[in-house]
């Protein structure tokens, strides 16, 4: 079975971004060594057009083959006017309002979101499925994330969008790599105790 892996990056306090969901106060800390770390170990979770920008669209997935995101995040490639953010993956996103993909590699995921991720994750396959976000898909896909690698850098917020929009439920995960940076980030991988 693949797993899915909530791979986020969150301040201190726990929040992936401000009220609105904006992370922007996090990219200054992907700096050249947090970066080569990303280009590295985690390829696929970088943007296909970002890729493309930095000359590395040819690097090999390590990791996923399949990524989901909500609505809110696939916003923020549609305002650039990127239709396909994660060209180099399978792309999946969760709307009840998007009616029609913008593009014929997304597909819209419209009803069952947990139905589809558990379809995927029973796929044959070397490779896992990437959840990138946000906070309302996370909290709805809670029971189904087998993996958290929380890039956490070193702000608080004091409020914002919370790493899980879901309610009060206790989920257990073991702690399993940790790698620190000089920036003060710090990488923790966590897998679902079952």
């Amino acid at each position: 079975m693949r797993k899915l892996t909530y791979f986020i990056a969150c301040s201190i306090d726990g929040f992936i971004g401000d009220p609105g969901g904006d992370g922007s106060m996090m990219i200054p800390f992907v700096d050249e060594e947090f970066f080569e770390f990303l280009k590295t170990e985690y390829p696929e979770t970088l943007p296909t057009h970002g890729r493309r920008a930095l000359g590395i669209d040819d690097l090999p997935n390590q990791k996923y083959d399949t990524v989901v995101q909500g609505r809110a995040s696939y916003d923020l490639a549609l305002q650039i006017d990127v239709t396909s953010p994660y060209a180099h993956l399978r792309e999946y996103v969760a709307s009840r309002t998007l009616k029609e993909s913008p593009d014929p590699n997304v597909e819209i995921v419209a009803d069952d979101l947990v139905g589809k991720v558990r379809a995927l994750k029973a796929e044959d396959g070397d490779f896992g499925v990437y959840l990138c976000g946000g906070s309302q898909i996370a909290g709805e896909l809670l029971d189904e994330i087998d993996e958290l690698v929380v890039k956490t850098y070193p702000i608080v917020l004091g409020t914002g969008m919370p790493m899980f929009g879901s309610g009060f439920a206790i989920s257990e995960f073991t702690l399993g790599e940790v790698r620190t940076f000089k920036n003060g980030a710090v990488v923790r991988t966590y897998r679902r105790k079952r």
